[in-house]
This record gives structure tokens, sequence and C-alpha cells, in this order.
């Protein structure tokens, strides 16, 4: 999400062409810390190959409030029962129940705010998740950060009924924590189930500007990762496992629990149920936002940071020669005389009421200016992207609910009004 302006302005930006040409040189010997992916080359335009279906140049993308005064809404969850609730969270600790028909329950569905630092505008209650199967499986995660030192800290709630109206916060199970005290900022935060019924988990960098500790790239630390679990199990001493095929599983090199690296502050990101494919909004340091998109099998893929900012080189002493950086799907400017400050990532569209229109198409804005873009994969794996119009200012999140339709949820911050929007689409 936003960051502050002293965390968002670095000087000494390089960009070298001799750079580029060397990261592109094929690694003799490939080994699993080399991402599969195609890498980088910001010189070479990408051909557009014609598609059938939706075009995101013809949409119009608009909102409809259905609920307000949620706090800092910082993420948002559909369980996948029959009770067609969404679980809303307020960054200040609390999760609320909200009904299309019946808006937002009075009571607290969880309330941890005696355990959640909020310290810094980038802590708080920052993911939500619901085990699939959730009538079964009845298991709620979340993650925030820790008082009193600000950890990262990922946590599951056994729920003895599913129906149950709040949630105990004294069942929580802590499964992970990780040290973020020097910097209130890059969190992370995202954390979802993907098809493969794995629970995914983003972390930032670990704040600060320009990754001072080079953690992104540092593969014995989860910062500025995507991790991959398996926490409906218990292996060993953890309470949770590692699944079998992560990349680094067996490595002595590297955790096991990294799936994807190279991230600054992954603050969002949502899986396409039709291919399974992640794609990640990576907020940026001072002028490129970006998103990604890995594909489901898509194992160890390296985002670049902080080597990269975007597609551009950001720390050339931070590139490695022959190692091979995934590309954004789309990325723009941000910083210096650019009014957008903050990529919001969002999803594929996936419902029925615009499926006409926008089926496919993948949402993003920006928190500054909300100005807001459709990306479209083609046929070829390329991609076209159009401005859609404007959400809302300061949209921090998104979400579906279990028909598939898309949510957008707006930040209180500076004495505003919370709102949870319904996002709609129209043709131009």
């Amino acid at each position: 999400m936003a960051n502050s302006s002293a965390s968002r302005r670095l000087s000494g930006r390089t960009r070298m062409a001799a750079v580029l040409a060397a990261l592109i040189v094929p690694l003799a010997g490939s080994s699993t810390l080399v991402a599969q992916a195609s890498p980088i080359n910001p010189s070479t335009s990408v051909a557009v190959a014609p598609v059938a279906g939706p075009d995101p140049s013809k949409l119009t993308v608009s909102t409809t409030v259905v609920a307000s005064d949620l706090g800092r809404i910082s993420a948002m969850v559909a369980p996948d029962d029959s009770s067609k609730r969404m679980f809303v969270v307020d960054k200040s600790g609390v999760v609320r129940v909200f009904r299309p028909n019946e808006g937002v329950a009075a009571q607290a569905y969880l309330d941890i705010t005696n355990r959640v630092n909020i310290n810094g505008n980038e802590r708080g209650l920052l993911g939500i998740a619901t085990s699939p199967r959730f009538s079964e499986t009845r298991t709620l995660f979340v993650v925030y950060t820790r008082l009193p030192d600000g950890a990262l800290t990922l946590s599951r709630f056994k729920l003895a009924d599913a129906t149950q109206a709040s949630v105990p916060a004294g069942t929580e199970e802590v499964l992970i924590t990780q040290q973020h005290a020097q910097f209130s900022n890059h969190n992370g935060g995202q954390i979802a189930f993907g098809p493969d019924g794995y629970l995914y988990w983003s972390l930032g960098d670990g704040g600060g500007a320009g990754d001072p500790f080079n953690t992104a790239q540092d593969l014995t630390q989860l910062l500025g990762k995507i991790l991959r679990l398996d926490v409906m199990h218990i292996c060993g001493g953890r309470l949770y496992c590692i699944p079998p095929d992560n990349p680094f599983a067996k490595s002595r090199n590297a955790r096991p629990e990294i799936w994807a690296y190279g991230l600054r502050n992954p603050w969002r990101f949502s899986f396409d149920p039709a291919d399974g494919s992640l794609w990640i909004g990576d907020v940026g340091q001072n002028q490129t936002e970006e998103v990604d998109r890995l594909r489901s099998t898509q194992r160890a893929a390296n985002l670049g940071w902080s080597c990269m900012e975007g597609p551009d080189v950001f720390n050339s002493s931070r590139c490695i020669a022959g190692e091979k950086y995934v590309a954004p799907v789309f990325s723009y400017q941000s910083g210096g005389s650019a009014p957008e400050c903050s990529v919001t990532g969002g999803f594929v569209y996936r419902g029925k009421e615009f499926a006409d229109i926008a089926a496919g198409i993948y949402v993003a804005t920006d928190y500054c200016t909300a100005k807001t873009w459709g990306i479209q994969r083609t046929t070829n794996d390329s991609y076209r992207t159009a401005e859609i119009g404007q959400l809302p200012g300061r949209i921090t999140t998104f979400g579906v609910d279990s028909a598939g339709e898309l949510y957008a949820g707006t930040d209180a911050v500076g004495g505003g009004i919370s709102e949870l929007h319904k996002v709609e689409f129209s043709v131009r």
C-alpha cells in the first residue's frame, strides 16, 4: 500500500545498457536458484496478438458503495460456503462480517486489537484467508504485525462451527513469526489459498528504502518473498508443513518455505481461478509500480528487486550476471513529478454479472490518483493494457465475493471514512 514520502525517494538511479545485456546471458549449468521465467529486456517491444473476448480499451469502471465506516480496510475474503458472507478487515485488528443483502454485522467476527501493532502507516492486521471447503475445515488465517516489536505473524484459528457468529481470540495458534522491527514499512501481508490447496503469503523486504540489507535476494531470509505453505497439517516441530514440490524444499542454502523472491512490497496478490496464475501488485521505490504474473507452475521466480525496479535497473551492484529476472506484465511511473504513488493489485474478473464485457480482465489501481487499469492476457501470452477510468481514491485492497464479483475497500487515513465498494463495468 502507499508508502511514506521518506521511504519512496532514493537518489542515484542507474540505468545501464551493459548491465541489462549481462542480465540475459544464460547461466552455465542451471540450478534451482534460477527462475524458470523469461529474462527482462526492456528494449524489446511485445507484439500483441488479436484475441477473442473482452477488450480492456472498451471498458469503463465504476463503483457502488455497499458499506461504510469500517475503519482502515486492509483486506477481505469470502469463505467458500453457502453463507454469502465476506470478512472485511480493519487494520486496527478487527474483522467484521458483510453480507450484500444485510450490510455489516454489529458484532465483530474477530477482535485481536490487543496484540496488533499499528505504529506506522503500514503496520496492522494486514491479511485474511479461509481454508478451502470452509464448512468442513473451519479454519481462519490472519497476518498481522505483532505487539510490541512489529514482527510479521501468521496465525490460525480453528472454529468449532463454521457458522459461529464470532471467533474467540484466545484460540489463536501462531504458525510463523518474522522479525521486522527496524522499519515499520514494507510488511507485505497478503495471504490466499492457491488452487493447489496451499497457503501463499507475501512479505515485504523489511522496509526503509532501497532494500538496505538486500533481503529480497537473500534466500536464507523470508523477507521480500512469497511463501507457499501447507497450513492444514503439522510436520515435525512446526505447526505447518513444507509442500514437497516447493523449489527449495530440499535446499541447504535457502528457506524451504520460499516460492518466489525478489519482491519489494507485494502488498496484494491474487489467483486467477481459470488457470491458477498468480498476479502480484508490487509497490515500487521511487519511479515504477509494477504488476507481475506467474504461471501456476512457475517455481523459484526471481522478480528482480533490488537489482530491478519494474523493467529498469535500480541498483546495478545487486545484479547477478546471467540471472533471469521476471519482467512485469505492466508498469507505470510513480514518484518524482508523477502524481501516482502506489499500486494496489486486484483480481482477474471471473464473475457472471459482467462476464460478457470483462471476463479475464485483471484490475489494478493507484492509491493516490485512483487511476485504474485493465490488463488482458492474450492468446500468445502477451498482454494489452488500457486505462479504464477511476475508482474512488485511497483504494487499499480488492476482494471477490462467493459469486466472483469484485469489491474494493478504501482507507480511512487522515480522518476520512472508509467505504466498501462493489466494482462494476460498462462498455464505452
